[in-house]
């Protein structure tokens, strides 16, 4: 009997005992309680359009905005397409291995950018475990929650009794992919650093389901080329900073030049001053430096915001973000995490949504 059969016989149980698999640092499957989330998407991929209006992060609750800053972006209003995978199916892992895909009915998904894609895929119900950080409807719908990171090894993935592994990532689930794979569970990677319509239809394929991989894909495409007509217009280039409360060990960080979010800024017609400052990732820059950046606009996730405890929360812990005219000015935007933190079926509408707000405030 294979490694994986091994698992697959005594699944149940270990789930339910929880295990920590101390030796390879797995901390597996944390049952998270039910939390509140946006109501299911519906509907066909060219009409997967997003209006105006600020719809916030799942589980977060919707408080207003302190007086002064401002809403942009919205992901409640996306219809996805009413289909079911085409299997079986065949494709091509960013780590380089053909895999065969035959039940998709149980699928272990590493992020919210390919969780994200399957809902628009209309397979956000085939989603059955996911990070315990997930912000996207489904990912906190699924039926188990777990740390996952570059730790996580192939006995508690196993233990999930999962049909399908999908990684997001070829730094944290390559190695991973690959040991799963000789286990007999199929498992693909699609890279996060890769623009969002290449990566709608890698995942797409993964389910043999191309065409409405590609309807969504060209979607967003025109979408982001909306928002680029719109930066060419600009009269200027807002100054932005990107803040998280998450992604540097706990500490308040600023975007980096590789992060989806300096991406969305840049495509915009703003300038990241992560790129400036040669920030990789999420990174922490000292008070000096928040200073010298001098950023127009503070830019940052309902999410995170509800991490710094609110407004006061922010300001301290940027202590020097008031002394710039960000600061001064009171400008300070938030988006949900699906466009501003992720690159996925979100990032046209949230492109499009930054460049009309940057069109505004130029303006003035």
């Amino acid at each position: 009997m294979d490694r994986r059969s091994q698992q697959r016989q005594g699944g149940q149980e270990s789930v339910a005992r929880l295990p920590y698999f101390i030796p390879e640092q797995v901390y597996l499957l944390t049952i998270m309680p039910k939390k509140p989330h946006l109501p299911t998407l519906a509907g066909a991929a060219a009409a997967f359009v997003i209006s105006a209006t600020l719809a916030f992060v799942p589980g977060v609750s919707a408080q207003p905005l302190p007086s002064g800053w401002l809403a942009v972006g919205d992901v409640s209003a996306s219809k996805p397409v009413a289909a079911k995978p085409r299997l079986p199916a065949s494709a091509r892992s960013d780590d380089g291995a053909t895999v065969k895909v035959t039940d998709a009915a149980r699928v272990i998904a590493g992020g919210d950018d390919v969780i994200g894609i399957m809902e628009a895929l209309g397979l956000g119900g085939n989603v059955f475990a996911a990070p315990t950080s997930a912000v996207t409807a489904a990912g906190r719908k699924a039926p188990h929650h777990f740390l996952f990171n570059r730790t996580t090894g192939a006995e508690g993935v196993l233990s999930l009794d999962g049909t399908l592994f999908l990684g997001n990532s070829l730094r944290r689930h390559g190695k991973l992919a690959e040991t799963l794979r000789s286990t007999g569970l199929p498992a693909l990677v699609v890279d996060d650093l890769q623009p969002a319509p290449q990566k709608i239809r890698k995942v797409a394929a993964i389910f043999g389901l191309n065409a409405e991989g590609e309807a969504i894909a060209r979607g967003v495409e025109k979408q982001e080329a909306e928002a680029v007509a719109i930066a060419k217009a600009l009269p200027r280039k807002p100054r932005v900073i990107h803040v998280s409360a998450t992604g540097g060990g706990g500490k308040p960080v600023v975007g980096g030049k590789d992060t989806a979010a300096a991406n969305l800024i840049r495509l915009a017609g703003g300038v990241n001053i992560g790129d400036e400052t040669k920030t990789s990732d999420y990174s922490a820059l000292s008070n000096e430096g928040v200073v010298v950046a001098a950023p127009d606009i503070v830019l940052l996730t309902r999410s995170d915001l509800e991490l710094f405890g609110g407004e006061a929360g922010l300001w301290r812990s940027y202590p020097t973000l008031k002394q710039t005219p960000a600061g001064e000015k009171n400008q300070v935007w938030v988006m949900p995490d699906e466009q501003l933190k992720i690159v996925g079926v979100h990032s046209g509408t949230g492109a499009i949504a930054l460049a009309k707000a940057f069109k505004a405030f130029t303006a003035k």
